[in-house]
């Protein structure tokens, strides 16, 4: 297991989600995989040099990690055996503890040789929906099909054994509900509580603050890990204050009625998870709710996207800053917007190598666009990745102008090495429960 170094120049400290005083061991396919507390599955297996952690769903292409939270596709994995079994976990949320049993889905026998990797062979004859047009003769049969469909589809197994856990519920009022503790959900909380309003903040996250940890601005003057620190300090000291982490606000109905899953006992050892409920449920009537969910950052569409090694670019500063991943020797960002440019900055810091950052626009000006130039990054404009290159892993890229139009790529492309491809197409607000 390798990490970065505690601290950059400027005083930014990486690693802020782990405690390197607590290491913890757990096994990923029967291997032991080595990390601290505070680690994600994701950030632990990145940590050890685990690229490939699973396979899609119908040619079994190798998939890495893509992200650093729920919108994270490909992280899914087994945990556990027997009847604490729980299937389709996603290892970018689901904190390790000693001794926790993690296995890969959708490849048998192993990831590195998944037999069922051959229908990759056939991907001209098995068009979108050919299950439906092909298996419905013979009659009758569709049930037989099914079965063997379902075989190699890719989805986790449902425990068979009861379960051994127990889980409770609870009623409660509020003047203001808070969904997400970024930024906005934060001033949110902290504006109501200094007026005396009963709140209740909600993140799905292990710790509070979305994405403020791995960033490197300010607020008000100080470093926005300085501003976080205070805030939650100030929020926790308020009586009508109460802070919720690990838990998912999944419902927001008629009249301000919200739903929430605590989850109280996933993140410890199975030997300790009899002291409390695994999980609780909280029925909260506000009196009036804010949405501070965020935003996901878009992937962009090339040629061979799903190669592992290909990441969206605020996951990359996440694992740099957050848990002190090495994700790379040589890293490229591919980017519509100057805020990618923020992720060169942090891979450069971190000691890894920028290739070049490629940029569909013809123009980019920022204050972090020439940050990067400054420090002698290739900054190449007007361009986009037509293909990714690799097998089990990302290698190179290759990159084509485009024309003035912007609709027709132009001249002969050019390859560049690299083993890591950060790339942001924008970012959509997360707008699941408001809609």
């Amino acid at each position: 297991m390798t990490r970065l170094a505690v601290k950059l120049t400027d005083g930014f400290a990486l690693g802020r989600k782990i405690n390197t005083d607590k290491p913890i061991s757990f096994t990923f396919d029967g291997k032991q995989i080595d990390g601290f507390e505070g680690d994600t599955i994701a950030s632990a297996l990145l940590a050890n040099g685990v690229r490939v952690i699973g396979r899609s769903w119908k040619y079994h292409r190798p998939r890495g990690v893509l992200g650093d939270g729920c919108e994270e596709p490909n992280a899914l994995f087994q945990v556990e055996q027997g009847a604490y079994t729980v299937p389709n976990v996603r290892g970018t949320q689901a904190e390790i503890y000693q001794d926790m049993v993690v296995r890969s889905i959708n490849a048998w026998p192993s990831l590195k040789f998944d037999l069922l990797s051959v229908f990759g062979l056939f991907a001209r004859m098995l068009p979108a929906g050919f299950y439906y047009k092909t298996f419905m003769w013979p009659a009758n049969f569709w049930m037989f099909y099914e079965h063997v469909i379902r075989k190699a589809s890719g989805l986790g197994v449902s425990p068979v054994l009861e379960d051994p856990e127990h889980y409770i519920k609870i009623n409660q009022h509020c003047d203001l509900l808070v969904a997400g503790s970024g930024a906005a959900g934060l001033m949110a909380a902290l504006t109501a509580g200094r007026a005396g309003a009963r709140v209740i903040l909600a993140d799905e996250q292990a710790s509070f603050g979305g994405r403020l940890s791995s960033s490197k601005d300010s607020i008000e003057g100080i470093s926005t890990h300085d501003w976080l620190e205070q805030t939650l300090t100030e929020l926790r000291a308020m009586p009508n204050v109460r802070l919720l982490n690990r838990s998912t606000v999944f419902g927001y109905h008629d009249d301000n009625f919200v739903t929430i899953a605590e989850r109280m006992t996933d993140h410890k050892p199975l030997a300790e998870r009899n002291q409390s409920a695994r999980e609780r449920l909280w029925r909260v009537r506000a009196k009036q709710v804010v949405l501070a969910t965020g935003a996901h950052e878009r992937p962009i569409v090339f040629g061979n996207n799903d190669l592992p090694g290909v990441m969206l670019a605020s996951a990359v500063s996440s694992y740099l800053n957050d848990f002190a991943v090495p994700l790379a020797k040589t890293a490229i960002v591919f980017a519509n917007n100057d805020g990618a440019y923020q992720t060169a900055l942090d891979l450069s810091d971190a000691g890894i190598t920028v290739a070049a950052v490629i940029d569909v626009r013809t123009q980019a000006n920022g204050a972090m666009v020439e940050q990067v130039r400054s420090r002698n990054i290739d900054c190449i404009l007007g361009s986009v990745v037509v293909k990714a290159n690799g097998k089990r892993h990302i290698k190179s890229i290759q990159v084509s102008a485009l024309g003035l139009d912007s609709k027709a790529l132009t001249g002969k492309s050019r390859t560049i090495e690299c083993d890591l491809l950060a790339t942001s197409g924008g970012w959509n607000p997360a707008i699941h429960l408001f809609a």
